[in-house]
């Protein structure tokens, strides 16, 4: 067989992904540039079919983090359009819904000041900035390996390779992936990322920290009538229909032209493998509170997406021989807050800035390991931003939803009046390891979709405009083909087929012989499978370039 050598494109700095905290390194790294009149040359990656269509987010965004990138951003035309007005904290009961009084809630919980958005919009917005810059944006290519040197230091990436079928074969459509070499790779491509974990992994930069912690979070958005509007209302709650012992709460957002974001987040270290995070959504939107909100609407979209959620404990090391992790790669989520991106943001930023100056300062002798952006970040309002919710996710995972929240709002009171208890909590357990085996948690008998309020899998998908080809490799791998039946059906019963919220994991019962399905042309790139698989045995990794959802306005 003819090794045919693979086309390379070389830059100083490559940026993997297109969302937040990649546009955000990008656009200061030319501004720098061109601040001072040097040639830097910048390509970002990003495996969607165009920028912003894989973003999915509540979204209410906090500008600290834009006002300092581009602060003229509403002359530009940002669209950041509605203020929040009102702030609302619930806790819901099956039937009622009963308000926490403001003054009650951690100042650092308010929302004044802040846009309800899309943040997909965003980033498309972002993106036209950084290419207006010079930047250069290669939407529809995923990057599925990292390239080391012979020192192994990270020099770049691969590209995936187009036109394969599903049994690895060339196609008449077949083009071979490309190299593309960098001085510096800063890795942006969000929670529980392939190359991340490739890298954590080569490298070690786990060792000293926490695991990571994550949740699964849905969201909706919908066309309300008019008199159901209520422009700039933010709402968030706890409890039904979610039991003390599983954490998650909900989001609704008004914004725009009657639209309505509805969204729910269930903590993935929960134990009950007959739990669906997908029919607890689900239920939620039929409780009067929300049955009120959405009579008579319509709705607009659906996606899905896993959130890291272990904060500053469960941060890696953030620097590699040749580059650095960025947002949510790394995990950049203030919990409690919902937020994120501004924190994405500006990693992304003090990234930027420690590779500018290695550029400019090292010349001809590289500088291996970007230990100023580390730094950087500790000495930043980001670090101080998850410094002060850092034992909150813990608390919620030791007491559950009332006690956790009670004991995690007096210590972001305390952080208010700045004291700071001089502990941080450690997470002792993955969330794959939470799970319990079936037969020792109840199973729960959800109801059958409405389809006025609530719907099913593959009804919801419909509206993520999901574009897979059938006919490419699986890029949902098994590292041993008989633990689905053998483990996870004899042990779990089959969760996956449940925390998938996309109807990717079916079993399929022939006779006597069960057999897991995977039907990859559903996934919408959520990665909660690798995160919560029991036994760890299935990886994600990126499929063709320009696969998965293309979500409008999420």
């Amino acid at each position: 067989m003819i090794n045919v050598q693979r086309d390379v494109m070389n830059y100083d700095v490559l940026i993997v992904g297109a969302g937040p905290s990649g546009l955000a390194a990008a656009i200061k790294l030319k501004q720098l540039a061109n601040d001072q009149g040097q040639e830097i040359s910048v390509c970002v990656l990003e495996k969607a079919a165009e920028v912003g269509a894989h973003i999915l987010s509540g979204a209410v965004i906090d500008p600290i983090a834009l006002n300092e990138l581009i602060p003229d951003w509403r002359d530009k035309g940002a669209p950041l359009k509605t203020h929040v007005t009102k702030d609302e904290f619930l806790i819901l009961g099956q039937a009622k819904a009963w308000s926490i009084p403001h003054w009650l809630m951690p100042p650092l919980m308010n929302n004044q000041g802040n846009y309800i958005a899309s943040l997909g919009d965003v980033c498309r917005w972002l993106g036209e900035q950084a290419e207006a810059l010079g930047v250069e944006i290669y939407a529809g290519f995923s990057a599925q390996e990292m390239l080391y040197d012979e020192h192994q230091q990270v020099v770049g990436v691969i590209t995936g390779d187009m036109g394969r079928d599903a049994q690895g074969g060339e196609t008449v459509q077949f083009t071979q992936g490309i190299e593309i070499r960098a001085q510096y790779t800063l890795v942006a491509e969000g929670t529980r990322g392939s190359l991340t974990r490739e890298l954590e992994n080569k490298f070690s930069l786990r060792k000293q920290s926490s695991p990571q912690k994550y949740g699964l979070g849905f969201k909706e958005v919908w066309r309300v009538p008019t008199e159901q509007h209520q422009i700039g209302l933010v709402q968030h709650s706890i409890g039904w229909p979610l039991t003390a012992d599983t954490g998650g709460g909900s989001f609704i957002y008004h914004y725009g032209e009657q639209l309505v974001s509805i969204g729910f987040v269930v903590h993935l270290d929960y134990a009950n493998p007959h739990l669906s995070p997908f029919d607890e959504f689900q239920r939620f939107k039929t409780h009067p509170q929300l049955k009120s909100l959405l009579k008579g609407a319509k709705r607009l979209s659906y996606g899905a997406r896993a959130i890291s959620e272990g904060g500053l404990q469960s941060l890696p090391d953030l620097v590699f021989p040749g580059g650095a992790l960025i947002g949510c790669s790394a995990g950049m989520v203030n919990v409690p807050r919902i937020k994120g991106s501004h924190n994405a943001m500006k990693s992304g930023m003090l990234a930027a800035e420690t590779v500018f100056h290695a550029l400019i300062q090292s010349g001809t002798q590289r500088i291996p390991v970007l230990l100023d952006y580390p730094n950087a970040l500790k000495n930043s309002w980001v670090w101080k931003d998850l410094d002060a919710v850092r034992n909150v996710k813990p608390l919620l995972s030791m007491f559950g939803s009332w006690g956790g929240t009670l004991l995690g709002g007096v210590e972001m009171w305390l952080s208010a009046f700045k004291i700071r208890l001089p502990w941080t909590l450690v997470h002792k357990k993955a969330d794959h390891d939470c799970t319990k085996s079936a037969s020792e948690m109840p199973v729960i008998d959800y109801p059958k979709p409405d389809g006025v309020y609530s719907f099913d899998r593959l009804s919801s998908i419909s509206l993520s405009n999901i574009a897979h080809d059938a006919n490419q490799p699986c890029h949902l791998k098994l590292i041993d083909k008989n633990v689905p039946i053998s483990i996870n059906l004899a042990n779990y019963d089959a969760p996956e087929q449940r925390y998938c919220p996309a109807g990717v994991y079916e079993i399929i019962r022939q006779q006597e012989v069960s057999y897991l399905q995977i039907n990859a042309q559903n996934c919408i790139h959520c990665k909660t499978c690798d995160i919560k698989d029991p036994t760890q045995n299935i990886v994600w990794v990126p499929p063709e370039g320009g696969s998965g959802p293309t979500y409008l306005g999420m």
